[in-house]
Parts: structure tokens; sequence; C-alpha cells
């Protein structure tokens, strides 16, 4: 089996996933995860998928050719995910330009490592300004403890607050 990543962007209308995954499962292709959203008029997503060798040309070549999505295709890598290492972080702050450069750079200076990130931005009327709120999945190194993370994420600003689920 070969494992492949998808981009997606096209014009947002209905029945593109349903599209997407006839052409998938027509090459014997298996759906195994993804993140799709429908972002400022556009459906965008990226997932990952296998299928068997001898059905990987005919799959690639249909969805190169699909006219309702431009899609990137990368061949899947070994990787190493270590769950037990991971934390998902859930950050809520006011609004601002770079507050994601900010919360990624103390992350990465911490080493620890995002794996998953989603984000939004969503009226707060009681507050006055818009809230910033993210969940962050992040794979910690060994020795680093999560406290140490929620403490330099917390110190970004005064109003960020860091919850953590397990």
């Amino acid at each position: 089996m070969k494992q492949l990543i998808l981009t997606v962007i096209g014009q947002d209308k209905a029945g593109l996933v349903e599209q997407l995954a006839t052409v998938i499962s027509s090459h014997q292709g298996n759906w195994m995860a993804s993140n799709l959203s429908h972002l400022g008029g556009y459906f965008a997503g990226i997932l990952q998928l296998e299928v068997p060798e001898e059905h990987l040309f005919a799959l690639t070549t249909e969805l190169e050719r699909m006219s309702d999505l431009d899609i990137k295709i990368q061949q899947g890598l070994d990787s190493q995910m270590h769950p037990d290492k991971q934390l998902q972080f859930v950050i809520t702050g006011n609004d601002r330009p770079g507050i994601v450069r900010e919360l990624s750079s103390v992350i990465k200076h911490k080493g620890a490592n995002i794996t998953h990130f989603e984000s939004s931005k969503q009226s707060a009327p009681n507050w006055g300004v818009p809230l910033f709120h993210a969940i962050a999945t992040v794979e910690l190194p060994a020795g680093l403890n999560k406290d140490e993370v929620v403490k330099a994420l917390e110190a970004i600003a005064s109003d960020v607050v860091v919850d953590v689920e397990h």
C-alpha cells in the first residue's frame, strides 16, 4: 500500500467531498484521515489516504484531472508520532495580528512540535474585542513539563488563557 497526502482547494459547493471520496474509492483507496473546512468561500483541506500500488497511477491521474478542485499530491513518509508525549492546549485571548506567530514561537523555543492546529476568531460582544480561540496538539520533548509551556504561553499577554486537555 502507498500512502498519499492530498491538499485540496476549490470554490465551495455541495458535493465536493462526495466527488473526492468517489474517485478515491473507485481506485481501491482508503480514506485514512482528513481536516476539511469552508474558509472564505472556498473548500480547503488536507487528507491522508492509502492505495494499493497497482492503483496508484490511475488514482493520481484521475485526481489531477478533477476540475472542481486544485489538488496537490505528496507521497506519505514514515513518521513516528508519540501519542503519550502529546497534549492538547486550548488557547483563548483577545484577537490581534501576530498572535499565532507569538504562540508558535513560544512552542518552538520550548522544543515542542505542533502536530495539529485549529484556530478561529469569535465575536465577544461583552469583551469589546473579538476573541482568538485555538486548539493546538503539541508533542513535548523528553524532560519538558507541560506547566512550563502553559506558563510561557500565558506570559505572551495578560489576556491569554491556556487550558490543557489530555
